[in-house]
């Protein structure tokens, strides 16, 4: 299954500028999410990371991968209109410098899924070299109020 941004939009609650991936390109619900994230060079953080070297931040590229796993998450009927967030971030890797132009893959296997939320490993890859890896833990919230 495959999702633009219209449809990304009708499942996360993120919205421009912090709605950090374009589209998905292969979506296995509950269980696996692929997604791109089209780095442009007038994205709001490189005007201050660097003006001089712009660089993508390793927070950036994990919250991009976290909206990855959102969408396999939050696109199982049981899951739909709940918020997914961060419970822990682990074993969080960089390994390359993502800046405009690139093109990152983010991919997200759920690895233990619940009612009240999961856990997933996320790889993150430009020109099919890995720039990014880590284990994302989230919880659930059907409002910001919980």
């Amino acid at each position: 299954m495959e999702l633009n941004r219209r449809q990304i939009e009708e499942i996360l609650p993120h919205r421009d500028p912090f709605l950090l991936i374009d589209e998905v390109i292969e979506l296995i619900p509950g269980e696996k999410a692929v997604a791109i994230k089209h780095v442009r060079a007038d994205e709001y953080y490189f005007e201050g990371h660097f003006p001089e070297n712009p660089v993508m931040p390793g927070v950036l590229q994990i919250e991009a991968l976290a909206q990855a796993g959102a969408v396999a998450v939050l696109s199982l009927p049981e899951n739909r209109g709940k918020i997914a967030y961060f419970a822990a971030i682990d074993k969080a890797k960089f390994r390359g410098m993502v800046v405009p132009g690139d093109e990152l893959r983010l991919e997200v296997v759920l690895e233990n899924l619940r009612s009240r939320g999961g856990k997933g490993k996320a790889v993150a890859y430009k020109e099919g070299k890995l720039v990014c890896e880590c284990e994302i833990t989230f919880m659930f919230s059907a409002t910001t109020q919980e």
